[in-house]
């Protein structure tokens, strides 16, 4: 069996992390997989890209084109959204390869709606947000207008129902509705939202959760990983990260500042207390969240793996995800969860038992459970072998890639 995955990128963000872990377990099962990107960056064998010049330069600057045609600049617009309007390569692509299966990922900037329609052979695609299933934008919040028809967008801050929002749903319905499509949404929620879209209604939709290579997510000593980290073996550490931890305000990093000020009234001394935050880069002028701060940038899984087994808490502070693939990691690594009940986190997270679901998007009750986690050591042993067990049940990449594989023969005819 021969399938092609398609993902804008290869490294960074939680997508690319999902598919290029899928494509070696599928690849150590025997399956010819590889992933097309449009930006790669890593130097793997199985990942192949744009290779000449004009290519690489035109998968910078095609999103940014895109975008201001249409008038999406950040400051008119109130969250990601994308219109896949542009030409693309991916008919030729596939037409040359001659896959069984095209595996889409997180494609939005990468392709034109109509391109599907061309592949001539059954896709399944995984909803790693819910741009497939709406007008254009990737996190509907609160809206739900995509369940029937899209218009009067509020990402676009439109009062008008034949919108730019409205014309890229009427391309899709259009589109999607000449293609073999399966469905993998990663958890319940986004399920649940995928079979109450208008443009999903009447499409098979199977539920498996992204894969985790356990090996290398694992329980380490956190005396040790703290030493081969240079952190204090003497404290208590809170970690956060995401792609654009500080900067993307669907991560909550304005919720955590605030939770992370009443932790500080909370516990007895908050000195003994450091913060550590991967995925951005020190501010010019950090503020103040009531601890000291290391910010560490962008990590490297083996790395990730280590700072997770380092720290007595992940917080995930995110209004909305579609899993959250920082906590099924942190998880992995016997660290305690705690988040907002909100999109597919409650998957991994059961409430007390391996973490601390808070109610959203209270940032006391976030505190909360922070303190909840540090304040007894022994009840924080036990959440931490709970996590794992979670994990390694539900996410681990040899299961979630049999089932992967099973859902490609169930479709395909090899």
């Amino acid at each position: 069996m021969k399938v092609l995955h398609l993902n804008a990128a290869d490294i960074e963000g939680g997508a690319a992390r999902a598919s290029t872990r899928l494509l070696q377990g599928l690849t150590d099962l025997g399956v010819d997989a590889r992933l097309h990107v449009q930006r790669k960056f890593s130097a793997l064998s199985h990942v192949d890209g744009p290779r000449s010049l004009p290519e690489k330069a035109m998968s910078v600057v095609r999103p940014t084109i895109e975008q201001y045609l249409f008038g999406i600049t950040p400051g008119n617009v109130h969250g990601p959204f994308s219109t896949a309007f542009l030409p693309d390569g991916l008919s030729a692509l596939v037409s040359g390869m001659s896959p069984d299966i095209v595996h889409l990922h997180w494609v939005a900037r990468m392709m034109r709606l109509e391109s599907l329609g061309h592949f001539n052979v059954p896709i399944v695609w995984t909803m790693h947000d819910s741009w497939a299933f709406t007008g254009g934008c990737y996190l509907p919040g609160n809206c739900i207008r995509y369940r029937e028809e899209c218009g009067e967008c509020p990402v676009l801050g439109s009062s008008r129902q034949d919108d730019l929002s409205n014309r890229i749903w009427q391309r899709k319905l259009k589109a999607w509705d000449r293609v073999n499509l399966t469905v993998v949404a990663p958890s319940r929620w986004m399920a649940s939202c995928a079979r109450a879209s208008s443009l999903f209604r009447n499409v098979r939709i199977e539920i498996i959760p992204n894969g985790l290579d356990t090996n290398r997510f694992r329980p380490l000593d956190r005396n040790t990983a703290r030493t081969m980290l240079s952190l204090p073996v003497n404290k208590k550490i809170i970690l956060f990260g995401a792609k654009g931890a500080t900067s993307d305000r669907n991560k909550g990093f304005h919720l955590l500042a605030e939770a992370l000020h009443m932790v500080t009234s909370r516990i007895a001394h908050p000195d003994s207390v450091e913060l550590l935050i991967f995925g951005s880069t020190e501010p010019s002028t950090p503020p103040d969240l009531g601890f000291k701060t290391h910010y560490l940038g962008w990590q490297n899984d083996d790395t990730l793996a280590t700072l997770y087994a380092a720290a007595d808490v992940f917080v995930l502070p995110s209004l909305q995800e579609s899993l959250g693939y920082t906590v099924m990691e942190a998880m992995a690594c016997g660290t305690p969860c705690v988040a907002f009940n909100q999109g597919g986190v409650p998957d991994l997270i059961d409430h007390l038992h391996n973490g601390y679901l808070a109610r959203p998007y209270e940032p006391s009750d976030l505190a909360q459970g922070v303190v909840w986690v540090l304040e007894d050591n022994d009840r924080r042993k036990e959440l931490s072998s709970a996590a794992r067990d979670k994990i390694t049940a539900t996410c681990a990449l040899e299961n979630v890639t049999e089932k992967h594989l099973m859902l490609y023969h169930s479709i395909s005819n090899t």
